[in-house]
This record gives C-alpha cells, sequence and structure tokens, in this order.
C-alpha cells in the first residue's frame, strides 16, 4: 500500500513538472500569438488581458504586415538564403566527413581537433574580419554575402556529425559496393548517404534555423530593402509615427517568421531525433 502510494505521489509530482516545463517553455510563444490576434486596445489595456474575448480578437495585424511591407517577399528571401546555405554545407561536408571516416590523412587528430574548436568559437567574433571581405569582394547587396558565412560556420559540425554516421557504418558495405564497380562519388551518393539520412537531416534543420534567424549579418551586409531577411524585417517594422510602437504587427511578423521553423521541425521530428541518438553512440 505505501509503495503505490508513493508510486502515485511520484507520478503525480513528475506529471506536475513536465506541465511546468510545457508551460513554460510555450509561454512566450503563445504569448507573442495571442498578441497577434489582440486588437490595439487589448494590448494597450491596463491590466493586461491575457486570454481575449471575441471582441478583442482580430486579424488586422496580419494584414497589415503584408499590405505595409513585402512580407512575402522577405519570406523568400530567408528560404532561398536558408536552403542554398544548407545544400552547400551538407554538399561540401559530406565528403569531408567521410575522408575523415575512413581515410588515412596525416594529421587527422589535429585536424579534427581544429574542427571541433571552430564549432565552439563564437561566431560573431568573425564579424568584422567577414565585414572587410564583403566590402573588399563587392559583396553588398548581394546574397552571397549571407550564403558563404552561414554554409562555412555549420561546415564544422556537419563535417563532425556526418563522420559520427559514416564511423558506424560496416566496411562490409563499401567492399561489396566496389567489388561491384562503385566509384567512391557514386558509393558514397546512391548507398551511404542514404543510409546516413537521419544525420543529413538532423544537420541541414540545424542549418536551415541557423540561417533563417541569423540578424547581425543580414542586418549589415544587406540594405536593399526587397533583400532583407525576416528577422531583419521583423526588427525594423515601424508604426504610422515614431512614437508609436506596433506590438501587434510585430507579434504577427514573429508568428509568420517562426510557423516555417515549427512545421519544418515537426516534420522531421522523427529522423531529427534518430540523427541526435545515433550519432551520439559513436564518435
Amino acid at each position: 500500500m505505501m509503495t503505490q502510494r508513493k508510486f502515485s505521489v511520484a507520478s503525480l509530482l513528475l506529471g506536475l513538472a513536465i506541465v511546468l516545463v510545457v508551460l513554460f517553455s510555450l509561454g512566450p510563444i503563445i504569448w507573442q500569438f495571442l498578441t497577434s490576434i489582440k486588437t490595439n486596445d487589448a494590448i494597450a489595456a491596463i491590466p493586461n488581458v491575457y486570454f481575449p474575448n471575441p471582441n478583442q480578437l482580430t486579424l488586422n495585424h496580419y494584414t497589415e504586415l503584408f499590405a505595409r511591407r513585402p512580407f512575402f517577399n522577405y519570406m523568400l528571401n530567408s528560404f532561398l538564403v536558408s536552403i542554398l546555405s544548407t545544400i552547400l554545407c551538407l554538399g561540401l561536408g559530406s565528403p569531408a566527413a567521410y575522408a575523415l571516416a575512413r581515410l588515412r590523412i596525416p594529421g587527422e587528430r589535429i585536424l579534427l581537433a581544429l574542427i571541433l574548436l571552430i564549432t565552439l568559437f563564437p561566431y560573431i567574433l568573425l564579424f568584422l574580419g567577414l565585414l572587410e571581405i564583403v566590402k573588399a569582394l563587392g559583396l553588398g547587396n548581394n546574397f552571397l554575402a549571407l550564403i558563404v558565412p552561414y554554409t562555412a560556420i555549420n561546415l564544422p559540425l556537419t563535417i563532425l556529425v556526418m563522420r559520427s554516421f559514416f564511423q558506424q557504418l560496416p566496411r562490409d558495405l563499401e567492399d561489396s559496393a566496389r567489388i561491384e564497380g562503385y566509384g567512391t562519388l557514386k558509393m558514397l551518393v546512391e548507398i551511404l548517404l542514404p543510409l546516413t539520412l537521419p544525420a543529413l537531416v538532423t544537420t541541414g534543420i540545424l542549418t536551415f534555423i541557423f540561417a533563417w534567424n541569423e540578424f547581425i549579418f543580414a542586418l549589415t551586409f544587406i540594405t536593399v530593402e526587397n533583400m532583407k531577411t525576416i528577422p531583419v524585417a521583423a526588427a525594423q517594422l515601424g508604426g504610422s509615427s515614431v512614437f508609436e510602437i506596433p506590438y501587434g504587427t510585430i507579434a504577427a511578423a514573429t508568428v509568420l517568421g517562426t510557423l516555417p521553423l515549427v512545421l519544418l521541425v515537426l516534420f522531421f521530428q522523427k529522423k531529427i531525433v534518430q540523427g541526435l541518438t545515433s550519432g551520439a553512440v559513436k564518435g
């Protein structure tokens, strides 16, 4: 009887802790969404209106967002930069990871240590150097000024994760492929990469999210209005006067900017879990 009571109390406390953690994590997201659909009067009301009634709900902030700014164009810009940097990162990182996993390279340990060190290096410290390079090459207001740095920053992580997966694959599989006449590149593309799909999805999504959310580089290197990305456009939303802060419109921009990432993670949830757990078994 005491065991059942202890078990019930422990289960209750665990369930309560899980609910509190979930509410704490989702709190800012829920608040942003509610702000995006509340009227301006409800947003400015004192005391705060946490849960608006039907009379305090509106979709005007979303319509204003597209009426005042080319927000759909901002989303396309973010998607273009993010998807291209992700493709480049996976396309360059996968062969490099395979080489580090299977080939005997002189100084391999030193090379791996340098790659690991780069992943721990704060990318913001690269800002001034990249700014000089962008100015020297004339890449200002060019998507390459974002795509190349995003690829370079995420490439070390891609190499480390993919290398871990390649090391788990049996060498007999590669030997059999070579007997069948497969070259290294063909074997990598047609046999090995499909087997490492969870790692590809995991690193690809991490790269995509970083590129989608990055702010400092996008703010500095892109100044043309129709080339801006979502984080910059959302941060620069203004009201009808300098004294007005359009909280509802900013919240709507935040919701729309976050929604693609949420859908992406939910769609590839199983692959992400497989990639994180399997990749951590052996490194």
